[in-house]
């Protein structure tokens, strides 16, 4: 199977050039991500600084004076002068750790294994908050069932015991009535698992509180109909927060019956399946972008196919070319017990698309093959007449590489 541009071929392959849309288009802006830094004023959770730039993270300053290449700044950084290249240089291997680690606000401490290099705890200002004097070091991750346990309250006042969990799925549900994307999260979610109720599945969500008190807990859990963690067992919370490395509210983790994390993504799997025809919610390895998911773009490096999806059979056959490599990548990163470090997009004709473009810069034609990365602000561009699985596999190993040579975004 190949992408290509060449309409007298439309059994074979995606093509056509894609043309320019009209009407006002929406800007593209990394700092709207629908969710909110959690209050830490009551609740467990640490607060980032706002940051002046609406929200992006802050971006180092080059010690030579030139701001050009700040993270923040519109401006693309004029690659010339020894100066201006090297301060370039510095702020790509520096983005290449915040990536890496999946920083999306500061301040933020990740405690790592000096000897295998994998992350032992993402959040660890809660760590030296919760544990000072260092009793429980080396705060490795422990097991959901452990971490959970103790008893759990229904709106009613009635408590339960955690090993009542035992044998369903879990949603982990970090939430605040203070947070407008959090109460509008909710009243989808009550629906929702009303229907997989309804359906004889074996499901339970626990609410997490970021609430400011207990009254705004209680008043807020009044409009939920499963269990929550008790708003006094502060510790608990924390201990939640600290096990998932959440850094904004809402948050939906959704794990299998034996308590491993089926996906981080709750929110946004909630929001594109209404029906709950696709519970549990396993990942796709690769997702159409839409105005829910689109949010994962901020997240690292993403591989976005646009395509012309005038037709459409032209993205279901786009994916199919991705599908296996995106599979490999995944399987590859797994077996080594690490994040796949590129997400895989399939991008069509509309609002959205047309906002990232404009953002990004790119080209007008379809199919375009793009590697985005939101927070180094970089891009990597295969603009060809015919895209196939080879093309796509070279590409995205060249990527990983670092073979290839990124454009300012």
């Amino acid at each position: 199977m190949s992408v290509h541009r060449n309409r007298a071929t439309v059994t074979a392959s995606l093509h056509g050039n894609r043309a320019t849309g009209t009407g006002t288009k929406q800007r593209w802006t990394r700092p709207f991500t629908g969710t909110e830094q959690p209050e830490p004023s009551n609740g467990p959770h640490v607060r980032s600084p706002e940051p002046s730039n609406g929200g992006r993270v802050p971006s180092p300053e080059p010690n030579d004076g030139n701001h050009a290449a700040s993270l923040g700044s519109q401006a693309s950084p004029p690659l010339t002068g020894e100066h201006t290249v090297r301060a370039w240089r510095n702020l790509y291997l520096w983005l290449k750790l915040w990536n890496k680690y999946r920083i999306s606000n500061i301040p933020s401490l990740i405690f790592l294994d000096a000897t295998t290099g994998k992350v032992v705890c993402r959040n660890g200002l809660l760590v030296i908050r919760d544990d000072p004097e260092g009793l429980e070091f080396p705060w490795g991750p422990k097991p959901f069932r452990e971490v959970i346990a103790g008893p759990l309250l229904r709106n009613n006042g009635q408590s339960l015991e955690s090993s009542s969990l035992e044998g369903s799925h879990v949603g982990v549900y970090f939430s605040a009535h203070w947070c407008p994307p959090c109460r509008s999260l909710t009243r989808v979610l009550v629906e929702s698992y009303r229907k997989i109720k309804e359906a004889g599945q074996s499901f339970e969500i626990i609410f997490v509180s970021a609430d400011r008190s207990e009254e705004s807990f209680k008043q807020y859990f009044s409009e939920m109909p499963w269990l929550a963690v008790p708003y006094t067992d502060e510790a608990r919370r924390s201990r939640l927060n600290r096990l998932y490395g959440i850094q904004g509210i809402p948050t939906l983790i959704v794990l299998d019956p034996q308590g491993e994390v089926i996906t981080r993504q709750g929110r946004v799997e909630v929001l594109n399946d209404e029906d709950c025809r696709e519970f549990p919610w396993h990942p796709k390895p690769v997702l159409e972008l839409s105005d829910s998911n689109a949010t994962q773009l901020n997240e690292g490096p993403c591989l976005v196919l646009f395509v012309d999806s005038e037709d459409d059979g032209e993205s279901e056959a786009a994916k199919q070319l991705i599908q296996p490599i995106a599979e490999k990548i995944i399987a590859k990163y797994k077996a080594k017990e690490e994040e796949a470090p590129l997400l895989f997009f399939v991008a069509g004709e509309d609002d959205m698309t047309d906002s990232l473009r404009d953002y990004t810069n790119l080209p007008e034609a379809a199919p375009l093959l793009t590697i985005l990365d939101m927070s180094a602000r970089a891009k990597y561009v295969m603009d060809v007449e015919e895209i196939t699985p080879a093309i796509v596999e070279a590409f995205v190993n060249d990527f990983l590489a670092e073979k290839l040579k990124p454009e300012p975004i």
